[in-house]
């Protein structure tokens, strides 16, 4: 994991397999920031943030980095094998729009050596720890990177701002755990032998293994 040199404090990762959707036109970054929860208003060209897309219901659509290419155009990159669904999500409030969505291919990346830095950095994968089902608030240090809370209106903003004025939490959050080396994807996690979750990816991280695993609030 390390800090792209182009954007303050954005998280990248060298060996990441994305797929690439490009957002080209004259009204490209006023409709992409109209849709992300990240403010792009100011992001230079050559730079990146994180961002998340949102459903209206504040579920979770697609974690991806946005990079400004020109001042008309952008490259999201998402996780490899969602770039077709996120090029469906912002086309289906494309309207009248001077800007087109399209998928422009993917970067193949090292997928071993990917799941090992995302795992030591607590980083959530889509279709692993992000599902249908999830909220921004149960990853509390990719709110950190994606969101700003000063930006204007987006789709799904109601919940997340709603849960960041009233300090809420999540019925569910990720933690990063230090784990023995017999554990497996799918083990309950306990606490006082009840179980508060379930890990969601594991990984050997120089002498330890380290797992990711969605906890219930209070755990």
């Amino acid at each position: 994991m390390t800090t792209d040199a182009g954007g303050a404090d954005t998280v990248t990762f060298g060996h990441w397999p994305y797929d690439r959707v490009s957002v080209a036109g004259a009204d490209a970054g006023t409709y992409l920031h109209s849709q992300l929860s990240q403010d792009i208003r100011a992001l230079a060209v050559g730079s990146s943030v994180w961002s998340f897309v949102l459903a209206p219901n504040g579920r979770i659509d697609a974690l991806v980095l946005v990079l400004r290419t020109a001042d008309d155009a952008f490259e999201m990159r998402v996780d490899r094998g969602w770039g077709e669904s996120l090029v469906a999500r912002l086309n289906r409030f494309r309207i009248r729009v001077r800007a087109e969505v399209a998928a422009v291919g993917s970067h193949e990346g090292d997928a071993a050596a990917h799941h090992i830095e995302r795992v030591a950095a607590g980083w959530p994968a889509m279709g692993v720890e992000i599902t249908e089902a999830s909220i921004p608030a149960e990853f509390p240090e990719v709110v950190r990177a994606a969101v700003s809370f000063t930006k204007g209106c987006y789709p799904g903003q109601e919940l997340v701002e709603r849960m960041d004025s009233r300090s809420a939490e999540a019925p569910r959050h990720l933690e990063r755990l230090v784990v023995g080396a017999d554990a497996r994807v799918g083990d309950p996690v306990l606490r006082d032998g009840a179980q508060v979750g379930s890990i969601t990816s594991i990984a050997a991280v120089g002498d330890q293994v380290i797992a990711l695993a969605l906890v219930r609030r209070g755990a």
